[in-house]
């Protein structure tokens, strides 16, 4: 049986959501959360920035145009972490703290197996990948170096998320938080350095970001191992409890299958765009960058739900994890409409922070503000999505979200490129799902939940 250290010098840094305000709660939470993401997005960014400015327009396109393939790795391995999140938060609800602690070895166990797999599949699939989603001839060569080499070191970020979510599980954001600082600032300086001052091209940026996120992992690592906590990772009981293991794929499975399929079809997205040159395409990396930071709090909150849920479920209360779940929409809700009044009247100068090219910024600004008022409909999905998945229930949002992200919007992208032609057209294929999408979940969760007979 598992046995939590005793000091009286031990400062817990675990939060019960089971009592206590459910707003201070929340925001305590989504916060750390939100700009833990935030520097993270910041990896891939920078090198978008420092490429953009100091190697090239083609350099630019390269970089943005690795983004949706990237994340179809980070994003399948993400909904195991989520799946594990969920499954940990209900024991710690539940107070069954040897369970936990079994939970917490079995899913740093998967995070370092799934690395292997990850790392040999990226470095050998880029070719097709990249083939896959029609990148041009002037890009596929620095996109193909870029993505061979985040791959060969994507072991640090999937082991930091992993151990992140362990963390987040028990309601500790601000530790992640600040090795994502840290980590952040030495890729940052790492950046200038490969490529200013040594002259390693694309190269310089790729490698920069994976010690930087080897960084993180190195942190988070030696966080879990030394902590006297009840999610404290014990090296020599590494191993995987198939019960546990089977109540993790259960979440984890359906999440990061939905992420996976949406990122491949947000590459069906990407192809579209590559269709008008280099020009557009540069343009669309700066709007995917401003995207990324956007989906942030959205996403965030939807993590904050699910952990919210997960802890109140395990501890038998329902209608404070419905409250939870109305409280985070509401909250979200107003975030997106205060930061979505900012960026639609700075939208030039943020991309101007990525190029000076005159065509490219205006492509950037058409997309960011054809698009930036239905991230209102966004946040009410991947809340409602996070509730559901704290409950167990991954099935339904995994469903609802391959129906409209995937389906819908692949129907209309299609529809809209053989009828005008037109980039900005294609540029809306995201609204349309994020809008199907709402609609569906919304009736779904309220006849699911709310609905009394």
């Amino acid at each position: 049986m598992y046995q939590r250290t005793a000091s009286h010098n031990h400062i817990s840094r675990t939060v019960d959501m089971t009592q206590g305000s459910i707003p201070r709660i929340l925001l305590t939470f989504c916060v750390p959360l939100i700009l833990g993401n935030l520097f993270q997005v910041f990896y891939n960014t920078v090198d978008a920035m420092v490429v953009g400015n100091f190697i090239g327009k083609e350099a630019l396109a390269a970089v943005a145009s690795t983004g949706p393939l990237i994340n179809i790795a980070v994003f399948t391995f993400n909904g195991i972490a989520v799946g594990a999140g969920i499954v940990i938060g209900q024991y710690f609800g539940a107070h069954e703290m040897d369970d936990l602690h079994r939970a917490v070895e079995t899913t740093m166990t998967m995070a370092f197996l799934c690395s292997i797999l990850f790392t040999a599949g990226g470095i050998l699939l880029t070719p097709a990948l990249l083939r896959l989603v029609s990148t041009p001839d002037d890009v596929i060569g620095p996109a193909t170096t870029y993505l061979q080499i985040y791959f060969a070191g994507i072991t640090g970020l999937l082991t930091y998320n992993m151990g992140s979510g362990v963390l987040r599980a028990v309601g500790d954001t601000r530790r992640p938080l600040y090795f994502l600082i840290i980590s952040s600032v030495t890729n940052i300086v790492l950046d200038l350095v490969f490529v200013i001052i040594f002259h390693m091209g694309i190269a310089g940026a790729a490698v920069a970001t994976i010690l930087a996120q080897f960084l993180s992992a190195l942190m988070i690592l030696a966080l879990l191992t030394m902590t006297e906590d009840v999610y404290r990772l014990s090296w020599k009981d590494l191993g995987i409890s198939v019960p546990i293991l089977k109540k993790v794929l259960a979440v984890g499975l359906p999440a990061g299958f939905q992420s996976m399929i949406t990122s491949f079809s947000n590459n069906f997205l990407q192809a579209y765009i590559n269709t008008f040159g280099s020009t557009v395409m540069a343009g669309w990396g700066c709007y995917t960058k401003v995207n990324q930071v956007f989906m942030l709090p959205i996403q965030s909150m939807g993590h904050t739900a699910a952990t919210f849920v997960s802890q109140n479920i395990g501890a038998g209360n329902e209608v404070r994890a419905n409250q939870g779940t109305r409280d985070g929409i509401l909250g979200i809700t107003v975030f997106n409409i205060v930061m979505g009044l900012f960026v639609l009247t700075a939208a030039p100068l943020i991309v101007g922070i990525f190029t000076t090219n005159q065509d490219v910024v205006d492509y950037g600004v058409l997309f960011i503000r054809m698009n930036i008022g239905f991230y209102l409909v966004n946040g009410v999905n991947h809340t409602l999505a996070g509730s559901m998945r704290g409950r167990g229930n991954a099935r339904a949002p995994m469903l609802i979200m391959l129906l409209c992200f995937v389906g819908i919007r692949q129907i209309y992208l299609f529809i809209a490129y053989r009828l005008t032609h037109s980039a900005a057209l294609i540029g809306f294929g995201y609204p349309v799902g994020w809008i199907a999408c709402c609609i569906v979940q919304v009736i779904y969760y309220y006849r699911k939940y709310l609905k009394k007979d």
